[in-house]
């Protein structure tokens, strides 16, 4: 496989918690993750950074006094940090976003 292409199809999936699955390529301090939600995700805070892409479904992410609804085609943009912690609900059976990460 090229150094420089990314194939999910090669990489095994993971289960970080109940209700996501991901597939993950790290290196040089960043990460590229194709993650698969489902309502089965319980409800967590999350302060990590999220850059990427929505590939498919529907999801909302609740922030401190905000919730902003994602679908296929948008991207996301989240720092890292308590001030935009959040917490994110499959609105469809599975919504699949890649994301472009720091390690």
């Amino acid at each position: 496989m090229s150094p420089h292409k990314v194939d999910f199809k090669k990489l095994a999936w993971e289960t970080p918690i109940a209700g996501v699955r991901a597939k993950t390529l790290k290196h040089g301090g960043k990460q590229v993750r194709l993650v698969e939600y489902t309502p089965a995700m319980e409800p967590h805070w999350c302060e990590k950074g999220h850059y990427g892409y929505v590939l498919e479904g529907t999801f909302e992410i609740g922030f401190d006094g905000e919730t902003v609804i994602y679908e296929a085609g948008d991207g996301v943009f989240i720092p890292p940090g308590k001030a935009d912690r959040h917490v994110g609900k499959a609105l469809t059976s599975t919504v699949r976003v890649v994301f472009v990460e720091d390690v």
